[in-house]
C-alpha cells in the first residue's frame, strides 16, 4: 500500500486525475463545513447576521444544560434505532439470502419501493393510523380491546417506530449482501463437524455477517441522529431531537450562529462515537480489550 502512494505522488499523470475529485471534494465538504465553523463565531441582532468573531455563541451552547440534554436524548434514540433494525433486519435479509432464493427479487423490489416512498407522506401515514380515531384503535376495538388502546402518538415510542420504519431497509440490505457472500461450506462444514444450526448460525453465520452489521449499524446511527420529521410529527414536538432543534433555531429564531454550532457539535459528537466504538472493536479483535 506504501508503494501505492508513493507511486501515486511521483506520478503527475494521476495526480491530474485525481485533481478534480479532490477538488469536488473540498468545494462540497470541507468548504460548507469550514463557513459553518466560522459561522459559529459570528452573532445575529435584528435578525441580521453581525460579523464581530467572539464567543458568545459557543459560551451559550457550553452553558445551557437544555442543548446536552437534548444531543443525549438524541444519542440514545439513534441508539435504540439501530438495535430494533438490526433485530428486525437480520432474519429478513437471512430469508432473502436462503430460504427465498427464487422470490428474493420480487421482495427485493418490494422492499425498494417502500424506501423510496416520500418520508413525509409515510410518516403523516402513521399519524393516520395511530390517531385515537385511527385504524389501530378501530380494529382493536372491533375485536373487543379497550377504545383508544392506541395511545402512544405524540410519544418516544411513534418517533422511534417512525424512525426504524423509514431506515430498517438501510440494515436489511447491508445485511443480506454479507449473508449472501458467505460460503455456504463453510456452514456444512461446521454441521459436518457435529454442530447443531443453532450453533453453526451463532459460531459460523453471525461473525461472518459482522461486516454487514457494523456497517448497517453506522449508517442507521448516523443517519438516526439526524432525522427531524419524525419528532416533530410522530413526536408532537414534545420531545425534540437536535436536528429538529437545530432546524427550529434556524428557521422559527433566525439564530444562524446557534444552529451552525449546535451543528458542529452534532456532527464531531456523531463521528467522534463512531470511531470510538470502532476502535473498541479494533482492540477486542487483537486480543487487547480482555
Amino acid at each position: 500500500m506504501d508503494q501505492g502512494v508513493s507511486r501515486t505522488w511521483s506520478d503527475p499523470q494521476l495526480l491530474w486525475k485525481a485533481l478534480p475529485s479532490v477538488l469536488l471534494q473540498t468545494t462540497c465538504f470541507v468548504a460548507p463545513l469550514i463557513m459553518t465553523f466560522i459561522l459559529t463565531f459570528q452573532r445575529t441582532r435584528d435578525f441580521q447576521l453581525r460579523w464581530t468573531w467572539d464567543l458568545a455563541t459557543w459560551t451559550e451552547v457550553f452553558s445551557k444544560p437544555h442543548y446536552w440534554t437534548i444531543l443525549g436524548h438524541t444519542l440514545v434514540m439513534a441508539v435504540a434505532c439501530v438495535v430494533i433494525c438490526l433485530v428486525l433486519a437480520f432474519p429478513i435479509a437471512y430469508g432473502l439470502a436462503t430460504r427465498f432464493k427464487r422470490i428474493e427479487n420480487e421482495i427485493k423490489i418490494l422492499i425498494t419501493f417502500a424506501f423510496i416512498t416520500d418520508a413525509t407522506l409515510k410518516t403523516f401515514g402513521w399519524v393516520l393510523f395511530l390517531d385515537k380515531k385511527g385504524a389501530a384503535n378501530y380494529v382493536l376495538s372491533s375485536l373487543g380491546f379497550p377504545p383508544e388502546m392506541v395511545a402512544f402518538l405524540f410519544t418516544d415510542w411513534a418517533t422511534l417506530l417512525g424512525m426504524v420504519y423509514n431506515l430498517l431497509p438501510f440494515a436489511i440490505f447491508t445485511l443480506y449482501l454479507s449473508i449472501d457472500n458467505i460460503d455456504r461450506n463453510l456452514i456444512f462444514a461446521a454441521y459436518d463437524a457435529g454442530a447443531s444450526k443453532w450453533r453453526a448460525h451463532w459460531e459460523v453465520t453471525l461473525p461472518l455477517c459482522k461486516p454487514g452489521l457494523w456497517a448497517g449499524s453506522v449508517l442507521i446511527f448516523l443517519l438516526g441522529v439526524g432525522v427531524f420529521l419524525e419528532p416533530k410529527v410522530l413526536g408532537g414536538g414534545t420531545s425534540p431531537m437536535t436536528a429538529e432543534l437545530i432546524r427550529q433555531t434556524f428557521e422559527t429564531r433566525v439564530n444562524w450562529p446557534l444552529g451552525a454550532a449546535l451543528t458542529f457539535v452534532l456532527m464531531v459528537v456523531s463521528v467522534f462515537l463512531v470511531l470510538l466504538f470502532t476502535r473498541v472493536l479494533n482492540m477486542k479483535r487483537s486480543g487487547f480489550g480482555g
